[in-house]
């Protein structure tokens, strides 16, 4: 009772807080962490006080799900669900990313592949509307149109203050095979199969992965949940680094925990922008500070204060394009998407994550999501690729960000909101469902106090 009479003061709380920001000033929320890479105008009001959303309201482990506040990190979410032995069915790679920011902005992770995106296994949701009032949302009823079009709605049509998910079992250890591939086709026909029959090689698949160094060297990380660890997990909380540990082991093993988080510690492979992959500096960092969100608060001030360019400029260098995307492109058309990349923007390693919606479903279907709208039945591989490379000359910054943007469109794929993005209105609308988006957003927000879908992902308002 006394979370519930908490989380109802949160609440009011955050409502009073939307009620005092002045119409026509942008809405923000007032948090401390952020996942994104959207360049933003500098807010001119308080944020909107969600301090009191961010626990576990309760987990159930008879029905398998967890009642939880939007603010709440998926660090703190899987603290409170692996005592019972569960997780969520899909639990992003980085500690800070929140249940609310990964609905409606979307998330993925090792399990996608059969779990499909965080969104899928939301069964209701809280939202405080545009209009100042909590509805309470699901697959159906009255609400089922906000339902739909808030994953991928970047906050433009509300936020979630509370919200139940589906929850599955997951054993104490993650037994982990590392298959390395020299060809991208035989890398494809690989994930086909572990799709088709959740195994791959007579072996059972709980979570998929991989990553590409080259064309000719990727790596399949096929995991499997257990209660056992043959030789004792590994630790790549220290020393050791995991990516790297995909070359020279065959076979590994995880604690759940440590396998949830094992990109964290080094952002992927980001870590290295800033010296934590050398062994002295390593020694030195606190593994308290080997995270994601360290790292995201360095390249915030570097983006603010523009060190690190000042000094390239100086030495002669020319300056970087940001490259930072997620994509997600249809399995058959993986390899020519990877070769692609590799010969014109040449960064590596890129990352690879297959997905699939969970269920088949056809259109305005309670499984249809059209603000970002995945073919039913059909297997996705998300790319990932976080980085800089130069600007050439006679180029401008944007170039390449562009034509990642052209050839994902022409292999069928999309592309996640988190960072930059170039669309015109137009092709926007057409990517990420604006008739849609509209019809709901006049709908729940008809005074348009919060800030358009486009605005937020291109314009950068």
């Amino acid at each position: 009772m006394h979370a519930v009479r908490d989380h109802e003061r949160a609440v009011d709380t955050l409502r009073r807080s939307y009620a005092a920001v002045p119409a026509g000033e942008p809405v923000r929320l007032a948090k401390q962490t952020s996942n994104l890479f959207r360049p933003r105008s500098a807010p001119r009001t308080p944020g909107l006080d969600v301090s009191g959303l961010t626990g576990v309201l309760a987990v159930d482990p008879a029905a398998r799900t967890a009642d939880v506040q939007g603010m709440c990190t998926y660090e703190d979410l899987v603290d409170a669900t692996l005592p019972y032995g569960l997780m969520p069915l899909v639990v992003p790679q980085l500690r800070t990313i929140t249940l609310g920011g990964a609905v409606t902005g979307l998330g993925i992770e090792s399990t996608s592949f059969r779990n499909g995106l965080p969104h899928e296994s939301v069964l209701e949701m809280d939202v405080l509307t545009g209009a100042g009032e909590i509805v309470t949302t699901g697959p159906h009823g009255e609400h089922a149109d906000l339902h739909r079009a808030f994953p991928n709605s970047l906050g433009s049509l509300g936020y979630a203050t509370r919200l139940r998910i589906e929850l599955q079992p997951i054993g104490r250890h993650v037994s982990l095979r590392n298959i390395r591939f020299t060809r991208l086709e035989e890398l494809v026909d690989a994930i086909g199969e572990v799709v088709a029959k959740g195994a791959w090689g007579g072996e059972p698949v709980d979570a998929m992965d991989g990553v590409v160094f080259s064309p000719g060297e990727a790596y399949l990380v096929l995991g499997a949940f257990t209660d056992e660890a043959d030789d004792g997990p590994s630790d790549y909380t220290g020393q050791e680094i995991y990516y790297r540990s995909l070359r020279r082991r065959t076979r590994d093993a995880l604690t759940a925990y440590d396998y949830l988080w094992r990109w964290d510690t080094d952002w992927f492979w980001c870590s290295a922008a800033f010296g934590v992959q050398h062994p002295v500096v390593r020694r030195l960092w606190p593994r308290r500070y080997r995270r994601s969100d360290v790292y995201h608060r360095i390249v915030r001030l570097e983006h603010r204060h523009r060190v690190a360019a000042r000094v390239d400029r100086w030495r002669g260098r020319p300056a970087r394009e940001r490259v930072v995307q997620d994509v997600e492109v249809p399995l058959g058309r993986t390899p020519e998407f990877l070769r692609w990349f590799a010969a014109d923007v040449g960064m590596t390693p890129v990352w690879l994550c297959p997905l699939r919606l969970r269920e088949p479903s056809g259109p305005g279907s309670a499984k249809a999501w059209p603000l970002y709208p995945l073919r039913p039945g059909e297997t996705y591989v998300n790319i990932g690729f976080w980085g800089s490379v130069p600007i050439a000359a006679g180029s401008a910054d944007g170039d390449v960000n562009r034509q990642i943007e052209r050839m994902v469109s022409e292999v069928g794929g999309h592309k996640s909101l988190y960072s930059d993005a170039y669309y015109d209105r137009g092709e926007f609308d057409r990517l990420y469902g604006g008739d849609i988006w509209r019809a709901v957003k006049d709908r729940y927000d008809p005074d348009h106090r919060l800030t358009g879908l486009y605005e937020k992902a291109v314009s950068r308002a």
